[in-house]
């Protein structure tokens, strides 16, 4: 279950940082920013993509990839991982996508559109569970490099 690699991680580098579950979904941004009570863009959207490796890329939850931003940057079209692939480089099921607990070394990535927020909350690897986080230590802790790849809803 991918959500008790989160905690063996958070337990190791984390201690104080405490998965939030609960009974109803969060899983979409919608849905999360529903039940924490937030603006969508608090939400943590990681997406799992695929360049010459997989990739994980964060972004604020009311934004969407700007296409042509993505490939001056990256040279490549954005392709998502399907939902098999995510779960084998993740571990984590689509609605619980996060940048913590994984099983490999992954590349991750940060847009800029998380930088308008200090408190976001991403998945934690289940459909139902999320972590509250200063986005500073969110960046520290994944090792995220900061880009610019998106382009408002």
């Amino acid at each position: 279950m991918s959500i008790k690699s989160v905690k063996e991680q958070f337990d190791k580098i984390a201690p104080d940082l405490k998965i939030l579950e609960f009974n109803e979904p969060t899983a979409t941004v919608e849905q999360a920013a529903r039940v924490h009570n937030v603006e969508p863009g608090q939400i943590v959207k990681t997406i799992a993509l695929v360049l010459d490796k997989p990739i994980l890329l964060m972004t604020a939850g009311d934004v969407k990839i700007d296409n042509k931003k993505y490939k001056d940057l990256f040279k490549k079209k954005a392709k998502m991982l399907s939902a098999d692939d995510t779960l084998t480089y993740t571990s984590h099921p689509i609605g619980g996508v996060c940048p913590f607990g994984l099983p490999i070394k992954i590349d991750i990535f940060a847009d800029k559109s998380l930088i308008a927020y200090d408190l976001v909350i991403p998945a934690a690897g289940s459909r139902n569970s999320s972590v509250k986080i200063q986005r500073k230590r969110l960046f520290e802790i994944t090792n995220a490099m900061l880009i610019d790849v998106t382009k408002n809803l």
